[in-house]
């Protein structure tokens, strides 16, 4: 058992001791990498946005079991939920009038267990939930993506207060997180079934980002024409981007801690 671990130990010691610069360009060459072997493995990319959908409702899934089971939200964030709840919320009103489809009926399962979720944190097991913790002021992140997406949002026919509410969701949803990894960061130690459930979200936004990605390649940049002109195309692929990067401090951590082993996450000072 030694024996497995040490190359695992020796590599992960190796990556901490490297400048942020280093540890920056070796996240990017692993994710590039990552990108080329989804595009030899998978020939449909839309194929990696329903792996996305289905990830994540796994980890809403591991959310729903660890609140039945154990009978506590501790190291939960419902301001977390709350957002997820918004965006979806948004999203979905969005998909009724603009673009009917397959997706609008995955968010809307998605908000229902998000919207239960919330439910048991804030009536069931309101005990348990870590008011002191979940302490991020959640209009920092509401207010920005509000005024952007009035500054820039899809240039369709719909009407206007439906693309404004277009980009807010896009946009919220981009930093949705940011409460849970402040919960994670107060802390210190995250319990195994949340630490699955932030992987999860993590895994789910990388494949969602390595579709657009892998769509924009593949169409010779004609897929950002086709979403619009001006400054949208472009934040829609930031977004998606943004998301993957926010959670991929945490789950290399995540991934450290399986190989060695540790049920339970012990994030170091300064992560997430």
């Amino acid at each position: 058992m030694k024996a497995t671990k040490r190359p695992i130990h020796t590599a992960s010691t190796w990556f901490r001791r490297q400048p942020p610069q280093m540890k920056a360009f070796l996240g990017v060459a692993c994710g590039v990498m990552a990108l080329m072997f989804l595009r030899m493995v998978v020939h449909n990319h839309d194929n990696l946005f329903v792996a996305a959908e289905a990830v994540h409702a796994l980890g809403i899934s591991l959310l729903i079991y660890k609140l039945t089971k154990e009978n506590s939200c501790a190291g939960l964030s419902l301001k977390c939920q709350e957002l997820t709840a918004m965006f979806l919320g948004v999203r979905l009103y969005c998909s009724f009038v603009m673009e009917y489809d397959i997706h609008t009926l995955l968010d809307l399962a998605t908000l229902g267990t998000t919207l239960w979720v919330i439910y048991m944190m804030r009536i069931t097991l309101n005990s348990t939930y870590m008011d002191d913790k979940d302490n991020f002021a959640i209009h920092y992140v509401i207010i920005p993506c509000a005024a952007l997406s009035f500054l820039i949002h899809p240039a369709t026919t719909h009407h206007i207060v439906n693309r404004i509410l277009w980009a807010f969701c896009v946009y919220l949803e981009a930093v949705s997180v940011l409460p849970q990894l402040r919960v994670m960061q107060n802390t210190k130690i995250v319990e195994p079934f949340t630490a699955h459930y932030v992987f999860a979200l993590g895994i789910a936004r990388f494949l969602s980002c390595a579709h657009w990605v892998l769509q924009v390649i593949d169409t010779r940049g004609r897929l950002l024409t086709a979403l619009g002109y001006g400054l949208w195309p472009s934040m829609v692929l930031l977004s998606e981007i943004i998301q993957t990067f926010i959670l991929a401090d945490f789950c290399y951590y995540y991934v450290k801690s399986l190989f060695g082993g540790q049920l339970v996450l012990r994030l170091p000072s300064g992560v997430v």
